[in-house]
């Protein structure tokens, strides 16, 4: 038996100490939209929720994180490396985040004919993975 799926989207969640940028990052340069925010369970930290596509992206602003924080990308160890998001504009994104001055991992490339991405770091150095098809 596997999970009942209620949501056809998934909910991923970001900690961080880094709110403002991380904001700037998500809020105003990939516009994501805010749906609102909320105080963490136990008064430490903010959830600030905002939507990508039907996806809701949690981004927790936390005062101090655990010492035995990894930063991201593919081989930067076990678990979540990175996420992606399907866009039409892919060649714009990836020169507005570089003109933001965000670190281009992986240039624009083509990876199967008729499918290209490029990942980008976000301020804490998570990747995200811009994908478009066609």
């Amino acid at each position: 038996m596997g999970v009942a799926i209620t949501k056809q989207s998934i909910d991923l969640g970001i900690v961080t100490t880094n709110g403002p940028a991380m904001l700037a990052f998500y809020r105003d340069l990939l516009g994501l939209t805010l749906q609102g925010e909320m105080p963490m369970p136990g008064g430490k930290g903010t959830m600030h929720r905002l939507l990508c596509g039907d996806s809701l992206i949690k981004l927790v602003v936390m005062p101090e994180l655990p010492a035995a924080a990894v930063p991201g990308g593919i081989g930067g160890g076990a678990g979540y490396r990175y996420w992606t998001i399907s866009v039409s504009n892919l060649d714009q994104m990836a020169q507005a985040c570089t003109a933001a001055g965000h670190k281009l991992v992986w240039p624009v490339r083509e990876i199967r004919k008729g499918i290209r991405i490029a990942m980008v770091e976000d301020p804490d150095g998570n990747w995200v993975e811009f994908l478009q098809i066609g």
